[in-house]
């Protein structure tokens, strides 16, 4: 029995099933809308939506210029990107995701992103769907 054990395997190990999290993670960020299996999106949401609150707990320090910042601020900013950055891959999406994303989805408590269902993959009629980050409020 399965009781008491969350998340998927998709019959991979763990280091494969956390690399590939990590990759689709930083794919949603850079391009705000992928692709992917119904189930692997239902799990993708809990990594995304975990690394999205990283910078949204710094509040008002996100959007301060850098000048601005005292050094304890500075040192929550480091500390959050750091963070972050253990799940997102590439440093152009860990800006992204503190410059553009994260600022957006000031204000919002969860729920920052959005699963369609798009129907099944030719090949195999695997449950297909969207994950998108949400940008309106």
């Amino acid at each position: 029995m399965r009781h008491q054990k969350s998340g998927r395997k998709f019959g991979r190990n763990s280091a494969h099933r956390r690399a590939m999290f990590r990759n689709m993670v930083t794919s949603l960020i850079e391009h705000e809308r992928i692709t992917t299996t119904e189930a692997k999106a239902k799990e993708l949401r809990r990594h995304a939506e975990k690394t999205i609150t990283k910078p949204l707990r710094l509040g008002d320090v996100l959007t301060k210029p850098r000048e601005e910042r005292s050094p304890e601020e500075q040192g929550r900013y480091v500390h959050a990107l750091r963070m972050a950055g253990r799940t997102v891959r590439t440093r152009a999406a860990l800006q992204k995701l503190f410059r553009e994303v994260a600022p957006k989805m000031k204000g919002r408590n969860g729920g920052y992103t959005r699963i369609i269902k798009v129907g099944r993959r030719p090949g195999d009629a695997a449950p297909m769907a969207i994950v998108e980050l949400v940008t309106d409020k």
